[in-house]
């Protein structure tokens, strides 16, 4: 079958100790022109593992967040198209062969969005609002920016997203081991964003807003309908919701009583934020060798 004629496209995955997942994400994206890995100092085997593949442009930096990190490594592609990936998503021969043939094709649009099938534990989740789960990650060079958010950050476009047939895979949950740390740092970076912009915590906040997504996941979207594990995906779920809220609600407390909050850093860098043009980050690319 002969190769399709596409422009080029970069891939790029964010990691942070990831040696479990980044070696059958890289497996996956093999098929793009280069693979940009940009590593937030990890402390196992994942530095290692992304370096011995021979596509990948390997980085390290500082974490302040999904959105700066993406950004920053959209930065640092060198191809016209780009497709972002997290380590623990993986691209399925259907999607790329899409995604090729598109490309091929000539798009219409210059931003696509790619729906993710999520796993717990092996188990698809089919219910719990997930199974509508989607995320704008091809995109051309200059089109698209994440916005200076610290957590749930979702790509801006400058024009339409259409949604793409064929869905990532997503192992968003395999081990509480690996997960609770995850949820307990989204707690804590949440309620950061929440201080930085002056958002207020009490009872409604801590105790309505994590029942209320418990409810709204488990039984509006039907999550009940995935058993046991419906149960307890919704149920971990609510438990990021309520983190979130209690430690603002905490740090506010504490801030009365003239204990401030020790906040992670966000990013101040302006050219993470700003909106590049294509040609522009081009020639950026090419004077940096």
């Amino acid at each position: 079958m002969p190769e399709l004629q596409r422009p080029k496209i970069s891939a790029v995955i964010t990691t942070y100790n990831e040696e479990r997942n980044i070696g059958d994400c890289i497996e996956s994206l093999l098929w793009c022109d280069e693979i940009v890995v940009v590593d937030s100092f990890s402390t196992d085997r994942t530095p290692e593992i992304a370096k011995s593949y021979e596509k990948v442009r390997f980085f390290q930096r500082p974490y302040y967040g999904s959105a700066s990190q993406k950004n920053w490594a959209m930065d640092q592609t060198q191809y016209e198209w780009i497709l972002i990936f997290d380590a623990d998503e993986r691209c399925t021969p259907e999607l790329q062969a899409e995604i090729e043939a598109l490309l091929a094709s000539g798009p219409k649009y210059e931003a696509y969005t790619i729906k993710r099938r999520v796993y717990f534990m092996d188990r698809v989740i089919r219910f719990s609002g997930w199974q509508h789960d989607r995320v704008v990650r091809l995109v051309k060079r200059g089109a698209g920016r994440y916005p200076n958010r610290r957590v749930h950050a979702d790509m801006q476009t400058r024009g339409p997203a259409p949604v793409l047939k064929n869905p990532m895979l997503h192992f968003m949950i395999e081990s509480f081991e690996q997960y609770l740390p995850r949820i307990i740092k989204y707690g804590f970076w949440g309620a950061a964003q929440g201080w930085k912009t002056g958002r207020r915590s009490g009872f409604l906040e801590v105790f309505g807003r994590s029942t209320w997504r418990f409810i709204r996941m488990y039984v509006f979207q039907l999550g009940f309908l995935d058993g046991m594990a419906g149960l307890v995906f919704c149920m971990l779920q609510a438990f990021g919701t309520y983190l979130k809220w209690a430690i603002l609600w905490e740090w506010r407390v504490n801030a009365a009583r003239g204990r401030m909050p020790n906040l992670p850093p966000f990013d101040e860098d302006e050219k993470v934020w700003e909106w590049k043009a294509g040609e522009e980050n081009a020639e950026e690319q090419k004077a940096n060798g």
